[in-house]
């Protein structure tokens, strides 16, 4: 699941780089807003059928912990 959840985050941010892994801080991203926010939230939604909420999002630093996160929900 990690690569496809990094390609969809990368794809989602209009990330062309390779600068995304799993320890990424994804809120130090350049591209990180507010619009980049609501557009990961609505890729997780449509992907995995998940909603993360803000306050649970807020706890949330690295793609490995986004990626945890759909993984503690999905079970």
């Amino acid at each position: 699941m990690n690569a496809k959840f990094i390609e969809l985050f990368k794809e989602t941010l209009e990330i062309e780089e390779d600068i995304v892994n799993t320890e990424t801080k994804f809120r130090e991203l350049e591209q990180w807003d507010s619009l980049a926010f609501l557009s990961v939230i609505a890729m997780i939604d449509e992907e995995y059928d998940i909603v993360i909420e803000g306050n649970d999002f807020k706890k949330l630093v690295t793609v490995n912990d986004l990626i945890e996160e759909i993984g503690k929900r999905k079970a």
